[in-house]
């Protein structure tokens, strides 16, 4: 449970929280299962009910405990790093999508250049028309 803890101290808030509330819920029934162990008679004699370690079964336990503890740490960075990889997963899908955007926008404003190109180009044949109209009507008008 320590090294849970100390796990825990490097893990995100909210994942944090969650698994310290079932932290503090393994160390109740740990003192539970304590309290059961030292007021059952296992038939090996009061010389071992003080002891903490509650005799012959002490290392088998404390094996299985450190396995456990193991295993959920194996699944708890299974998680997390499954949760990082949807999250880079998605990260790549929406680059791609803005990749697509950017892409579209630079094909319409080439377009857009397009035309305003061609639209300053009637402008300049409809200035010159103007002033050739001008020109032959200031001619017409002094004859």
């Amino acid at each position: 449970l320590r090294e849970m803890e100390e796990e825990l101290k490097y893990a995100p808030l909210p994942f944090r929280n969650q698994m310290m509330s079932k932290i503090r819920a393994y160390r109740r029934d740990l003192s539970m299962f304590q309290r059961e162990m030292r007021s059952t008679d296992l038939g090996l004699g009061r010389g071992n009910q003080g002891d903490t370690k509650y005799g012959i079964f002490a290392t088998e336990n404390e094996q299985s405990t450190n396995l456990q503890s193991q295993r959920v740490l194996l699944l708890q960075g299974t998680d997390s790093l499954n949760r990082a990889s949807e999250s880079i997963e998605r990260s790549h899908r929406i680059a791609a999508e803005t990749d697509q955007i950017g892409t579209d926008i630079i094909e319409e404003l080439g377009e857009q250049r397009e035309q305003l190109e061609r639209t300053k180009s009637r402008l300049v044949n409809t200035s010159e028309n103007l002033s050739k109209s001008r020109k032959i009507l200031r001619s017409m008008s002094r004859r």
